[in-house]
């Protein structure tokens, strides 16, 4: 009889906490992809094609980053445009100078899939980079996938990270299962102290601000836009596999909360 009671009493405890976890977090912007076509024009922009490897790809193409049924698809694809003289497409969207944030969680409900050179990709870069340039303002990647693993990376890149060489004090990056072929919630919270990174609900990794570092080790204290892609290719996933294409994530929804 007492362990009975004991045991509803933890019950009730645990209930009240996440209850409390819960009414903690408002949400303050989200998308839902509930309209079919281009993605909310309101709400993000396609990012542009550009020099780095992620960016190589990027295209303004509907095929590429689509709403269908309320899942936003961004696919890599074969070029069949003639006019276009790069061999693959990808889907590159971005909320920058639409939604920014400073502190709070991110929750992006997305399904990967798999091919030789597929790099999906969930981060966040800074709005106005008031440190300077890359990687003196900061990336968080919350999520980045490689060809056919069953794992994901979550990693920082910052001055103190990649010009001062500081990996592992502390350890900048971690890497997580995700469910193959499912959707996973992929998340992050941040703090004014440190981001903490989340897959399912469960945390996996957390990145600790350093007192007495400054800037170049913590300049997440700014506000960030959200990236999401398709990518294709480049030195980290590789050569791209035509036979494999396409590929794409498809994304159900996207939230961002802060703390009341």
């Amino acid at each position: 009889m007492n362990k009975i009671v004991l045991l509803f009493c933890v019950t009730l405890l645990v209930t009240a906490c996440s209850q409390s976890d819960t009414k903690d977090w408002k949400l303050i912007w989200s998308d839902d992809f509930s309209v079919d076509g281009v993605p909310d024009e309101t709400k993000w922009s396609f990012s542009g094609r550009r020099s780095p490897n992620w960016a190589c790809y990027c295209t303004d193409q509907p095929q590429n980053a689509e709403v269908i049924d309320g899942v936003l698809h961004l696919r890599g694809i074969r070029t069949e445009n003639d006019a276009d003289t790069v061999e693959y497409q990808t889907g590159c969207i971005q909320t920058k100078g639409k939604f920014s944030f400073q502190y709070g969680k991110l929750e992006v409900r997305a399904k990967l899939d798999q091919g030789q050179g597929s790099w999906p990709a969930i981060w966040l870069m800074p709005e106005k980079s008031v440190y300077g340039g890359w990687p003196k303002s900061g990336e968080i990647d919350v999520m980045e996938q490689l060809n056919f693993d069953t794992i994901f990376y979550q990693t920082i890149h910052t001055d103190y990270v990649d010009i001062q060489q500081q990996k592992n004090n502390p350890k900048h990056h971690a890497t997580a299962s995700l469910k193959k072929g499912e959707f996973n919630i992929f998340g992050l919270e941040w703090y004014p102290d440190r981001l903490d990174f989340l897959i399912n609900g469960v945390k996996t990794f957390t990145y600790p601000k350093v007192e007495g570092l400054g800037s170049s080790q913590w300049p997440f204290d700014q506000e960030f836009y959200l990236i999401l892609n398709q990518a294709l290719g480049g030195s980290w996933p590789g050569p791209v596999n035509p036979e494999d294409l396409p590929v794409e994530m498809q994304v159900d929804w996207v939230k961002v909360y802060q703390l009341n």
